[in-house]
């Protein structure tokens, strides 16, 4: 089957080796996707499972191609992690220079400059005007457990906040971070202790301001486990998984302030936000928030794995030499990616590019809330665009999610070459992660194609 395409990009766009357009050619998936889905079903464990078995061959710019030949509008950029774009040559170019140089010393043992350039880049970018200090790591994950022992080491307390909705990874002490336990955590404790949950800000459902909702929370870190024996409190400036929710005005700030008061540590999760995705290099910056320690992954080193911690020098010292590091944390390959990130992120001018992906997306979400009143919410900023999706009629009232409805147009959308990626507490979210590669053109037919999602839903 053919479907329709959009066209091609003129002559004065950057040049692709994949054309930056969506076309079907076969079933989805396809011969070939099927063929290599029963070989890892033979091999591969099932929890590690795949939202949708197509099997990618290349990916260019905001396009993944499969090994049948299918061409997809991808809204996941790896979960937010190809942010400057697949393949994008300045990053290619740079890992492949670097892998004829130096592939892997370990830096605790013979260092090597690519390290300290990127903790230079991330000094200069991360908000706040202080000396900061960074370590280097392999995972988000692995930057959340460096961030807490961090904290921990430099508070002398036991205790670990987190936020309601809130992700930060699979490991044993992220999976008692989580909010929802299946399927990250299910049948995987015993967890780690001396985690709290409190309420977060959730303006959609919750309605209450920034002062409001920041009382609320600082009353629970109160009663629940007492200043005094709270090392951090770990944030997300807009929550990935959870939804893409972003906290009223005021919020953060305040949380922060209290924070400074009483010796906590105020860790800014900028795993999915970071890295140039909101139209900020960090999304803290949106909220004039400027947090003690920062985390960074996902987009930093444009698909090679690479993660940091950043934050106060007198913070990121209180560990003892030796205590922090891994075997490939830092990887000099993955670095050279990384600077050629940053490099990206200024000469393409992506900042701006993710503002302008946020005013399309925006103004053609609009437009179907305006048809489709399943619509209760539009929120987010940059190309970290949700919408999240309630049961008919109970939009303005009971705001009844309707996570049926998100799988119903993730899957119709991919038979149609649009690749969406659903998020929620309730599964009720449909998120837009795209790389600020995409071209409006792109976002409208994607936007095309959900509009026709819409209407199957009946």
């Amino acid at each position: 089957m053919t479907d329709t395409n959009i066209p091609a990009e003129t002559a004065t766009a950057p040049v692709y080796s994949v054309p930056q357009e969506r076309q079907i050619v076969t079933a989805v998936p396809g011969p070939k996707s099927e063929e290599l889905h029963a070989r890892r079903m033979k091999v591969v464990s099932a929890g590690v499972s795949s939202a949708l078995p197509v099997y990618i061959e290349r990916a260019n710019g905001a396009i993944l191609v499969d090994v049948d030949g299918n061409r997809f509008i991808d809204f996941g950029a790896g979960i937010g992690v190809t942010t400057v774009g697949h393949t994008e040559e300045r990053v290619v170019a740079a890992a492949a220079s670097q892998l004829q140089d130096v592939i892997h010393t370990l830096f605790t043992i013979t260092p090597y400059e690519e390290y300290v350039r990127v903790a230079e880049l991330l000094a200069k970018h991360t908000p706040g005007g202080w000396e900061k200090r960074t370590v280097l790591v392999n995972s988000g994950a692995e930057a959340v457990e460096n961030g807490v022992k961090i904290a921990r080491k430099y508070t002398g307390r036991r205790a670990v906040a987190v936020l309601d909705h809130a992700y930060h990874g699979r490991t044993n002490l992220t999976m008692a971070m989580n909010y929802k336990a299946s399927p990250y955590g299910t049948g995987f404790g015993p967890f780690a202790g001396d985690v709290y949950h409190a309420p977060s800000s959730y303006p959609y459902r919750d309605g209450l301001s920034g002062q409001d909702a920041a009382a609320r929370t600082i009353a629970y870190l109160e009663k629940a486990v007492g200043a005094s024996d709270l090392a951090c409190l770990v944030v997300e400036p807009i929550q990935g998984e959870g939804g893409f929710m972003v906290p009223a005005e005021g919020y953060l700030p305040i949380l922060q302030q209290w924070c400074t008061e009483h010796g906590v540590v105020m860790i800014a999760d900028e795993i999915q936000s970071g890295m140039a995705r909101t139209g900020r290099y960090f999304a803290s910056e949106h909220f004039e928030w400027k947090p003690d320690l920062v985390l960074s992954a996902k987009g930093i080193a444009g698909g090679l794995p690479l993660a940091a911690v950043t934050g106060r020098a007198e913070i990121m010292d209180s560990s003892q030499p030796g205590g922090l590091g891994g075997t490939f944390g830092g990887n000099p390959v993955a670095c050279a990616a990384a600077i050629a990130v940053f490099e990206s992120i200024d000469e393409n001018h992506l900042l701006a590019e993710a503002e302008r992906i946020e005013q399309t997306l925006r103004t053609g979400l609009e437009r179907l809330k305006q048809r489709y009143d399943i619509i209760g919410d539009i929120r987010g900023r940059g190309a970290m665009i949700a919408i999240e999706l309630v049961q008919p009629g109970t939009g303005a009232t009971t705001k009844v999610p309707n996570a049926e409805a998100v799988s119903r147009l993730v899957a119709f959308a991919a038979q149609h070459g649009v690749l969406f990626l659903s998020a929620g507490t309730w599964g009720n979210v449909l998120r837009f992660l795209p790389s600020l590669a995409v071209s409006d053109a792109l976002l409208e037919d994607g936007l095309r194609v959900l509009d026709d999602g819409f209407a199957s839903l009946g």
